[in-house]
């Protein structure tokens, strides 16, 4: 593309040709089998892809749409990426969009729940694990890279991604109480910065004219078909699973945690991990004390959302309580997981997206809601580190002085061959930009070899 078709393409009023529905599908399909690297690495995949190289959104609405999702429970990359899919097609290129999105991911996670259930602590499948996880580590720090760069554009936005670094890092403040906090932040900065001068008249920016899809104008005769279809689509399967099963029965019971998980998990999957640990171990007996971080060891080597650790957790629930053969009860449990886990984050899209669409240029909302983007860097950054702690050191300490918690890992647990797997995967990734699977690849490659040799 030449220099006079992006000045062309920056007119007021021009619009690319929206893709076709099929030529959506495929690249959504692409974008599902390679989000490995957690929500940073998957939104800047889903950037590079849909902004950058396709052009089908601009910058502006694809932060908005993040800024939205970022505000929801649940998993952001698989919310922006059906907000995505409907800004293109509506409501069936939203469903496409994420299910595509989680589908892999799900799939992989089931079979390697299997693997785990029938081989336990194979060395082989252990060594590809291990290998796995150094790598992504690397994947998730060059995405923290990334975004931070586009993210961070000033003095302020640097300061505010720090203070949210460290008030959840070392205060261990809730992350609700966060993103609330960046966002009056990111409004009252918006005024202060924009007051005009003494005697000065305020000046109108020029907003570019977009003609819109008819979908996404704000209806609410679509909002209540909206809301009733799929409330309905939520909770008639779980009001059937407890009548004809009994609450006591572990799919039953699954169907409610689950659908308690996807309606407050704020900030991500790590955000709610040890609560679903303590339950699942503790209150249902789905799981054994450690079995958690196999899980999470899982997930985090699989494409798609963080939160398909709580497939495997599903997964063991039915496999073991159900009564059922222990692989058919584990499709089944995993299979209703699946369901009362993402249901509601098409909810969440197919009913607030035409209404937030509408306020893309009330600027104070948006200065409110680019803060809390910029925030969400400093949580990611925080992931980041406690993923790097636990990938590198076998145990990890904490160590309390007044308000803050401070991580002290135990260096004689220094794991050296995560170390240099992370390492090795972190040069060819961010000084060499390899191909991410290829990197994936050879990492896991390593991780067997470790195993059989060590």
């Amino acid at each position: 593309m030449t220099m006079a078709d992006d000045a062309i393409l920056s007119e007021p009023g021009f619009e690319l040709p929206a893709p076709t529905f099929a030529e959506a599908t495929k690249v959504f399909a692409k974008i599902g089998l390679l989000s490995f690297g957690g929500p940073a690495g998957q939104i800047a995949l889903m950037h590079r892809i849909l902004v950058d190289e396709k052009r089908w959104l601009d910058e502006p609405r694809f932060l908005h749409a993040l800024n939205y999702c970022m505000l929801l429970p649940g998993p952001e990359a698989m919310q922006l990426a059906t907000y995505s899919g409907w800004l293109l097609h509506g409501v069936r290129g939203g469903l496409v969009a994420g299910l595509l999105f989680v589908l892999p991911g799900a799939v992989v996670i089931t079979l390697l729940s299997a693997i785990y259930l029938l081989l336990g602590d194979a060395s082989l499948v252990q060594g590809l694990l291990f290998g796995l996880k150094a790598a992504v580590l690397a994947v998730v720090l060059e995405a923290l890279i990334k975004v931070s760069k586009r993210a961070l554009k000033n003095g302020f936005m640097v300061a505010l991604a720090v203070a949210a670094f460290v008030t959840i890092a070392f205060l261990k403040v809730p992350f609700p109480m966060i993103i609330a906090v960046a966002a009056l932040c990111g409004a009252a900065g918006h005024f202060w910065m924009s007051r005009p001068a003494i005697g000065a008249e305020p000046e109108e920016a020029p907003q570019p004219i977009t003609v819109m899809p008819e979908w996404t104008q704000p209806s609410w005769r679509r909002f209540l078909t909206t809301l009733t279809v799929w409330l309905a689509i939520w909770f008639v399967p779980l009001a059937v699973l407890h009548m004809t099963l009994g609450g006591a029965n572990v799919f039953a019971a699954e169907s409610l945690f689950f659908s308690k998980m996807a309606a407050v998990t704020f900030g991500g999957a790590y955000a709610v991990l040890a609560y679903v640990a303590q339950q699942a171990v503790e209150v249902y007996g789905w799981l054994k004390p450690d079995e958690m971080l196999t899980g999470l060891g899982l997930a985090e080597t699989t494409p798609g959302p963080l939160i398909l650790v709580l497939v495997f957790v599903g997964f063991l629930g039915g496999a073991r309580l159900s009564g059922l053969e222990p692989l058919t009860g584990g499709l089944a449990g995993a299979l209703v997981t699946l369901w009362f886990t993402f249901v509601p984050c098409f909810l969440w899209i197919f009913v607030g997206a035409p209404f937030v669409e509408t306020v893309r240029n009330i600027r104070w909302l948006a200065g409110a809601l680019s803060a809390v983007t910029v925030a969400v860097v400093g949580i990611i950054a925080n992931l980041a580190v406690w993923f790097s702690l636990h990938v590198l050191f076998g145990h990890v300490g904490e160590w309390k002085v007044g308000p803050f918690t401070l991580p002290v890992p135990d260096f004689s647990s220094l794991d050296i061959a995560a170390g240099v797997i992370a390492i090795a995967a972190g040069v060819a990734l961010i000084r060499w930009h390899a191909n991410m699977i290829t990197v994936l690849v050879a990492a896991a490659l390593a991780g067997m070899v470790w195993t059989l040799v060590k």
